[in-house]
């Protein structure tokens, strides 16, 4: 029997190339990056200004919220495009960039789906804001839900003016996690959840993630191989074996997307379709 929440947005995820594999080398999106910012830090991130490197939190030059309108029209002008969303560098929601530009991009392109990635930490705080300015789908990591766990995957959270560290910091996130994604839910906000498979530390816990999020109310779920970087640097890149092996667990409990090529944060184009995803240079932005 087919998800619920997958029929009944159906409408939207048709148009979402990271949302639904049968789009993924035919349709295109846009990633603005306008969001340096973060407020916690993964041990597994490292976020870098680069023309070479291609994985998430990576861009070759940060844009304001006017810059990213414009290179929305340019790039619209060169090729079709369906979807813009706001992926980083840094936390989507921890950037009043992001919801500048936003709103913006609702009058100047009611046409085009609006998605943005974030850690979730301010989502119970910026749901009812994100639903008003027209974001259609929005992507969450969550790397674990066991606090045994996450204290091993997280360094500091920065929530309300206050740097919590360890354990209580993973509490914090977890908890805004959870929240945030069930209000997304309600407001009829489609909710992908990202899962980074580290090996011998939450390899065998993403199947528990799968249950609590489904049951809060996402629609679906990326599991992705860990980047070896950073203070996780000397863990093992997980095997193709087995992610599937993880990716086919979950798939029990809740769809899985299959397609995701851990995208810089400034990519654009058909993100699977060779030699036709693209991203920006180092050229100013006054060159809009």
């Amino acid at each position: 029997m087919p998800d619920q929440r997958q029929t009944r947005f159906a409408h939207i995820t048709k148009g979402q190339p990271c949302f639904n594999e049968k789009l993924h080398d035919r349709v295109g999106r846009i990633h603005l990056p306008i969001a340096p910012r973060c407020n916690i830090h993964c041990k597994f991130c490292t976020r870098d200004i680069s023309e070479c490197e291609n994985r998430p939190g990576v861009t070759a030059r940060i844009m304001t919220a006017e810059d990213a309108v414009k290179h929305v029209e340019k790039v619209k002008s060169e090729m079709p495009i369906s979807v813009i969303g706001v992926a980083g560098p840094g936390d989507a929601l921890a950037n009043e960039e992001t919801f500048e530009f936003f709103k913006k991009a609702s009058k100047k392109f009611p046409d085009l789906l609006k998605c943005l990635s974030t850690n979730g930490l301010l989502l119970p705080d910026k749901a009812d804001e994100l639903a008003e300015i027209g974001v259609n789908t929005v992507t969450v990591t969550v790397n674990a839900i066991d606090p045994d766990i996450g204290e091993k995957i997280y360094s500091f959270v920065i929530y309300k003016d206050k740097v919590y560290h360890g354990r209580e910091a993973f509490e914090v996130l977890s908890r805004n996690q959870l929240e945030g994604i069930e209000k997304l839910a309600e407001k009829g906000i489609i909710v992908k959840v990202n899962s980074v498979l580290i090996p011998g530390l939450n390899d065998e816990h993403i199947v528990d993630i799968a249950r609590e999020v489904k049951k809060r109310g996402a629609s679906l779920m990326n599991v992705i191989p860990l980047i070896p970087m950073g203070e996780m640097e000397d863990y093992p890149r997980p095997t193709c074996e087995e992610i599937e092996r993880v990716r086919n667990e979950v798939e029990k409990i809740i769809p899985v997307f299959r397609a995701c090529t851990q995208c810089r944060a400034d990519a654009y184009g058909i993100p699977g379709k060779k030699g036709a995803d693209k991203h920006l240079d180092m050229t100013p932005a006054s060159h809009y």
